[in-house]
């Protein structure tokens, strides 16, 4: 490791459940040392996985403040996709960055319940559910943490004020309630190539900050107790959440939070490779075939194997910053189909990239898909 990890002891008592004084959970450092017996009538992560299949990003919505924030205008999006048989929806959603400084949590973790904003999306999450589709909350664009992180105990008390403050408010509500520690861990958590000053992603010291991060948030979410102890939480790997990294990230079931005995765990994983084809500055001509992204995929599902663990694709999609007729064409439809098709076919649910901009799938109005490239995928 070029750094030593520092590491923090401290201990949690899971007070707002119902366990007896023998059946409390302890955490230290982020390890689950001992777990209180779990009600199994509660579908664990591989069947929620399953029953999640389809899904779509309602991006640049609640994480970086362009385009529609209010429920008003993000309810005919999540309508368009349920009527299309899209089963989940996830909102990337940023709360202590971005927003020019108008965050729904303060610079301490401590969410602010009374925000317009975080009342449109409390709107929305329950919207949302009433149509009975799966939902994924996470924590997105948050730059403070990610670009800065250094293992000390102070970034890792905001981290858990801020998952303490979410899954405390939200603790009541359904199992298709889905929570995903944090989004595209990168920065000093590791940046493909190691490009800038922050460091490769398989850095140990990147890797093992990754690993931290992600233990305090589930954690955090575990100690609030209620739904959230059978409620699926999500982990992500670093460079940005990309599938290339699972295995470095986490290389056996005792690397996982919980040691790999938890079976409301799932992980979660973004692929834009190669970005020479799917990235906003891409083009066509650097189309690998099919092939090559059925085999990334045939290759996360092995690993996921090993590790009994179930995979969500959180993100992957065609942009184009310029000439952007080149996602009307059926060779970008092909690709969005291949990759739905082949994570449906590894038993993994899917969750398609939708910004409205680069990497639009619906019209500017929310009645109709982008270059018929939804109803094709789901075909």
């Amino acid at each position: 490791m070029k750094n030593k990890l520092k590491i923090f002891a401290f201990l949690i008592l899971l007070t707002s459940c119902s366990c007896t004084e023998d059946e409390k959970i302890v955490f230290i450092d982020g390890d689950t040392i001992d777990h209180s017996p779990i009600d199994s009538e509660f579908p664990n992560a591989k069947e929620v996985i399953l029953e999640m299949a389809a899904g779509f990003n309602l991006g640049n919505t609640f994480d970086n403040g362009q385009n529609p924030t209010t429920f008003l205008e993000s309810k005919p999006i999540i309508d368009l996709y349920v009527g299309a048989g899209m089963n989940h929806v996830r909102i990337p959603t940023t709360w202590m960055d971005r927003f020019d400084g108008d965050h729904i949590a303060d610079e301490n973790g401590n969410i602010d319940t009374s925000h317009p904003r975080f009342l449109e999306l409390v709107q929305l999450i329950d919207y949302a559910l009433s149509q009975d589709i799966y939902v994924v909350l996470n924590t997105h664009h948050e730059s403070w943490l990610k670009d800065n992180y250094d293992g000390s105990e102070a970034f890792d008390i905001k981290f858990q004020n801020l998952w303490t403050g979410i899954a405390t408010f939200f603790k009541d509500r359904s199992n298709h309630l889905i929570f995903e520690v944090l989004n595209e861990p990168e920065g000093n958590l590791g940046e493909f190539d190691g490009d800038g000053p922050f460091p490769d992603p398989t850095d140990a010291t990147a890797i093992a900050y990754t690993r931290h991060i992600n233990n305090i948030g589930y954690d955090a979410i575990r100690a609030t107790g209620g739904n959230n102890l059978t409620r699926i939480v999500m982990v992500g790997v670093n460079s940005q959440g990309n599938a290339l990294y699972i295995d470095e990230v986490y290389p056996n079931k005792i690397s996982l939070p919980g040691e790999g005995s938890d079976v409301y765990l799932a992980i979660q994983v973004h692929s834009y490779s190669p970005w020479a084809f799917c990235g906003e500055t891409g083009s066509n001509a650097a189309f690998p075939g099919n092939s090559f992204f059925e085999q990334g995929i045939q290759d996360v599902s092995v690993h996921a194997s090993g590790l009994d663990v179930a995979i969500n694709y959180g993100e992957f999609g065609v942009g184009r910053a310029s000439n952007a007729s080149e996602r009307n064409t059926p060779l970008v439809r092909g690709y969005y189909k291949t990759v739905a098709d082949a994570t449906i076919g590894q038993s993994m649910s899917y969750t398609v990239w939708d910004d409205r901009g680069w990497f639009k799938l619906v019209d500017n109005t929310a009645t109709d898909f982008t270059f018929d490239i939804v109803p094709f995928m789901l075909d």
